[in-house]
């Protein structure tokens, strides 16, 4: 399927980390051709500001949450008889979620095409000055869900800590974790509370990890990708003073030395 001579099928559109800037003329054309247009808006997030300059250009766009791309039914119905593009902050393949709706557009035997945007995790390492070759596994940290919290992304972290390789954490959008509406983006402060209960959960169990993550560096990476785009350089106890920004994530550093120790260190709050 070309996205300018089809008739009907469905356009994964990443659109990148923020803001029409960093959308690539690919991206652009595909939701302009588009008869429907759907923005992902739960794995994450564009400034409203932007998504607004961005459906001026482009035409309208529809809001869609977790329920829609999960249980795609009306979007693949959609697809049958006219093209949509589903957009998707970053790039459309970067969470499982959407390769899901890959495979069931094939199954359905509706033509997809994948139209690939920049990624924060693609820009994120290197924007930070650290080697994208000592990068371990990534995880992402979630809110605690009442009396339960995943313990999961902070063993992740500690276990590419012990072998000398780096760690991007992502941090969690949604505290009710039904990805229906009412987001909040965590911020650096829930980020260290999500950290130092994932600590002492393991304590409490017996677990295999670390007893105080307090004094770990971290370097906390805000808005990246777009004009406000910040790093700084603290310890996991002094993201309890850092503001951030719309959206953060992390980067645990493991030991580092000459141009890696020189880079994280610009950012030294």
């Amino acid at each position: 399927m070309t996205v300018e001579t089809a008739t009907s099928g469905l356009v994964l559109v990443g659109l990148g980390p923020g803001g029409i800037g960093g959308m690539t003329l690919d991206a652009v054309a595909a939701a302009q051709n588009a008869d429907h247009r759907w923005y992902e808006a739960y794995t994450a997030l564009w400034p409203d500001a932007d998504l607004t300059a961005l459906e001026h250009d482009i035409g309208p766009i529809e809001r869609v949450m977790r329920p829609d791309i999960e249980h795609p039914e009306r979007l693949l119905a959609l697809a049958t008889t006219s093209v949509v593009a589903l957009l998707v902050v970053g790039d459309p393949l970067q969470a499982t979620t959407h390769v899901d709706v890959q495979l069931r557009a094939a199954e359905a035997g509706i033509p997809c095409k994948v139209v690939h945007g920049v990624s924060v995790t693609g820009v994120v390492t290197g924007g930070a000055g650290l080697s994208n070759y000592r990068f371990g596994r990534q995880t992402t940290l979630t809110y605690p869900h009442g009396s339960w919290i995943a313990t999961s992304p902070l063993s992740v972290v500690h276990a590419n800590r012990e072998v000398g390789l780096h760690t991007l954490a992502l941090l969690d959008l949604d505290p009710t974790g039904a990805g229906t509406g009412d987001q909040r983006p965590m911020r650096p402060k829930d980020a260290l509370q999500s950290l130092r209960t994932m600590a002492a959960k393991m304590v409490e169990v017996g677990m295999e990890g670390p007893v105080d993550v307090d004094g770990w560096t971290v370097v906390l990476c805000s808005d990246v990708g777009t004009t406000d785009e910040r790093y700084v350089t603290t310890t996991v106890a002094g993201l309890d003073h850092e503001e951030g920004g719309r959206l953060n994530c992390l980067l645990f550093p493991a030991d580092v030395e000459g141009i890696e120790a020189d880079a994280i260190e610009r950012w030294r709050r």
